[in-house]
């Protein structure tokens, strides 16, 4: 995964050791608040949602020495901006194992800012079944949020 930058200043915000050590910090947290892990579905946001998902997952792997399930969960079409963008949305397929009755399904993105891909996707996953919880990890929470939506897991906080 490339290092995140301030694209103000084109300086990183996280190199590549920071972003492993963010991520294997959101697996350990991840483990703790969930018991079952059997029951827990890591879905990612295409695209860099999905890597990340994924990279996430592995850490798991090695810590708690059990397979995560992970699946994509593309927003493009539940979006609330989709009728007034002057482009189609590119539109991936997702794919989450079902059912998800009973389960944790864990949204995964990189950068959250206003909530409103959040909101999408869990519209998106309520298409597929209705999870016991849902969770939210991301690797960037950027503030100034427009919806009431609160990450559960934070690879690192900047206010911009």
């Amino acid at each position: 995964m490339k290092p995140k930058h301030n694209s103000a200043a084109g300086v990183p915000i996280m190199d590549a050791e920071a972003i492993r050590r963010a991520l294997r910090r959101i697996a350990h947290e991840i483990v703790e608040a969930n018991p079952n892990l059997e029951n827990v579905v890591l879905a990612g946001v295409p695209s860099r949602g999905v890597e990340i998902a994924g990279r996430i997952a592995a850490f798991i792997r090695e810590i708690a020495k059990t397979d995560i399930e992970t699946g994509v969960i593309d927003v493009a079409m539940h979006r609330d901006d989709v009728g007034t963008r002057k482009e189609l949305p590119v539109v991936h397929a997702s794919k989450l194992p079902v059912p998800l009755e009973n389960r944790t399904v864990i949204i995964v993105d990189d950068v959250l800012y206003t909530g409103r891909t959040v909101r999408a996707a869990m519209d998106a996953i309520n298409s597929f079944g209705r999870p016991a919880r849902i969770q939210l990890a991301v690797l960037v929470d950027r503030g100034h949020r427009e919806l009431p939506i609160r990450p559960d897991y934070i690879g690192k906080n900047l206010p911009t």
